[in-house]
């Protein structure tokens, strides 16, 4: 998979693109991620990519001119990638946004700023808007990180273990269950016996039951889509009365 990343500051990208996974990944040719200074396009001595708004109003605004040639540039003849501006008027980035995203060969990710991009923007060369969070934040960069994180992962090879992403919370539709590792107790406190136990199908089961539970303790909400069995409707079923009877 190949991600462009057109921003005004590529080097703000340095440590989360040289380190830890990514950096792995690319050194392993599963991923390559390449950054593009939108100023390289501006075409006045001063390199100018941005200026105050029509109609008045405090702020700038990013000039049409520059980010356009950029994206032209960088995309060539290949009119079907996905050219995603970061805003946070876009849809809103999850872990399904991520799942799509990674299903592409290539993606170009646009980083606004100031108080956004000239509108022409958006209708010559932009495909899709994403947002990371209903919060504003100096610039794309750092929604661009988040999503060249997220999506990487997700990329054939990248994560060790095969089932390692696909067990991540969200990515089931739940959170994920507890962790336990060595020593086994600690502090007073065992690791769960089913846990060293042995038996694979009870640690699924645990598992699965401990995902639900943490669920419904913390994102309740996301059990409203989540795909449960008739047995884990159930547990859940007897999770709330439980909850309702210490709390009345």
């Amino acid at each position: 998979m190949h991600i462009d990343i057109l921003t005004l500051f590529p080097d703000m990208f340095d440590g989360p693109l040289t380190e830890s996974i990514l950096k792995r990944a690319q050194e392993r040719d599963l991923i390559s991620i390449r950054r593009h200074n939108i100023r390289d396009y501006a075409t006045d001595r001063h390199h100018s990519v941005d200026d105050t708004p029509y109609g008045g109003g405090g702020g700038m605004v990013m000039m049409p001119g520059p980010l356009v040639e950029a994206v032209e540039d960088v995309r060539g003849d290949d009119l079907d990638v996905p050219v995603i501006l970061l805003t946070p008027q876009g849809r809103v980035f999850d872990q399904r946004v991520a799942e799509e995203f990674a299903g592409h060969p290539r993606l170009i990710l646009v980083c606004g700023r100031y108080e956004g991009v000239d509108e022409r923007v958006r209708k010559l060369v932009i495909t899709d808007e994403i947002s990371i969070g209903d919060f504003v934040l100096t610039g794309g960069e750092l929604a661009a990180m988040v999503i060249v994180d997220a999506v990487a992962r997700l990329v054939p090879g990248v994560l060790g273990a095969r089932w390692a992403a696909e067990e991540d919370s969200h990515a089931m539709g739940l959170l994920e269950y507890p962790h336990y590792t060595r020593p086994p107790v600690f502090r007073g406190i065992a690791v769960p016996e089913v846990l060293v136990s042995g038996d694979h199908g009870a640690v699924a089961a645990w598992r699965r039951r401990e995902a639900i539970r943490r669920t419904w303790q913390r994102r309740p909400d996301l059990l409203l889509t989540a795909d449960l069995s008739e047995e884990e409707g159930w547990f859940l079923a007897d999770l709330a009365e439980s909850d309702a009877a210490r709390s009345g």
